[in-house]
């Protein structure tokens, strides 16, 4: 294995990682509240770990993973407006 191939799935290992924690973190946080809660963190590991798993993606040329990361990216910045938008209605 090239060490430019190397490189790419550390990209792929470390998007899965980022991926992981949403879920990790979305478990800590309703284990907390003794409820089911999405924080906003988990978003925000959803878009870091959907950039680097995309991006991977595209090295590999895997067109299922493409779109699949791809929705999904759209998927997650779509919910961090909404909850943006909210916050900033409330405040006003």
């Amino acid at each position: 294995m090239s060490h430019y191939e190397k490189i790419w799935l550390g990209i792929g290992f470390l998007g899965q990682c980022l991926f992981a924690m949403r879920f990790i973190v979305q478990w800590i946080v309703s284990e907390k509240k003794k409820e089911s809660i999405i924080p906003i963190y988990f978003w925000y590991f959803s878009i870091g770990g959907g950039i680097f798993l995309f991006s991977y993606a595209l090295y590999r040329k895997d067109p299922v993973f493409i779109l699949g990361q791809g929705v999904g990216l759209f998927i997650y910045i779509r919910n961090l407006m909404l909850i943006h938008k909210k916050k900033k209605e409330s405040s006003s």
